[in-house]
């Protein structure tokens, strides 16, 4: 018979104070009309940059780097609207990054902004990946997040008006960046796309799996190094047209990775 010998039952635990900043911040990012892009980019020429580099670089990195130079192209993809209902356009990038970190409730993702993304190359993003993740337990914002955010999750009703207030804040904006790229790729093996609930930010990019797969190269079939990528953009304030126009020049980026991206020379 099934289950013979197994004991049953249940755990009812608290639910941890840290999750209720990030449900406030999806409940927040209900504001914007999402509009999905599924992308799949071949990046066997840039994986082989990222790895004759030394020390390899990050694919993270490489991915924000190039969305925030597609970005900075078309700002109006990473727009938004401040209190006033008028549209605010950023003529840097600042892309927040999800970083996961040990806090006495258990794994949290941390957000991390990666300042002026735009006009830095992928060395330089990629050292500060491996620095925060090394040091974040140490680092202030490391520290803050431990003592606070369990305290913060405890204050009844604190999360939602925050977040009301922050997500039509242009200062609130300047601080946490207005494109978000969420790399979920390393936990699971082969392809796959996944999309994110909107938060704050305007343009998100989920960074899916990677995979081998054929391809037709110069009329030839061949077998290529394929990345899913989920584009996220608020409809609210942009259309279809530039919102495509601004997924074929980041596949075009990634695909032909430019020597200003500080991995190699154009193919």
């Amino acid at each position: 018979m099934h289950g013979v010998g197994r004991s049953r039952g249940l755990q009812i635990l608290p639910f941890p104070s840290s999750r209720r900043a990030v449900t406030a911040a999806v409940r927040a990012g209900r504001r914007i009309i999402p509009m999905h892009g599924l992308l799949e980019v071949d990046v066997t020429e840039a994986r082989r940059q990222l790895a004759n580099h030394g020390p390899p670089l990050s694919m993270t990195a490489f991915v924000i780097a190039a969305v925030a130079r597609t970005g900075a192209a078309h700002p109006e993809v990473h727009a938004y609207r401040n209190w006033r209902g008028r549209l605010v356009r950023h003529s840097h990038v600042d892309v927040q990054t999800i970083v996961e970190v040990q806090t006495a409730q258990g794994p949290f993702g941390l957000v991390h902004v990666v300042r002026d993304a735009d006009i830095r190359d992928v060395a330089d993003i990629s050292a500060e990946l491996r620095g925060v993740k090394a040091n974040m337990a140490s680092a202030g914002t490391g520290r803050a997040l431990k003592r606070l955010a369990p305290l913060a999750g405890h204050i009844p009703g604190l999360f939602p008006p925050m977040y009301a207030v922050m997500r039509r804040s242009v200062r609130a904006h300047e601080l946490t960046g207005t494109v978000q790229v969420t790399a979920i790729g390393m936990f699971a093996a082969g392809g796959g796309f996944a999309i994110a609930p909107p938060t704050l930010a305007s343009l998100t990019i989920v960074v899916g799996g990677l995979s081998r797969r054929p391809r037709v190269v110069d009329e030839e079939t061949a077998v290529r190094d394929v990345l899913d990528l989920t584009v996220t953009i608020d409809h609210n304030v942009v259309d279809g047209g530039p919102a495509t126009r601004f997924g074929a020049d980041l596949r075009r980026r990634m695909e032909r990775p430019s020597a200003d991206l500080g991995i190699g020379a154009a193919v």
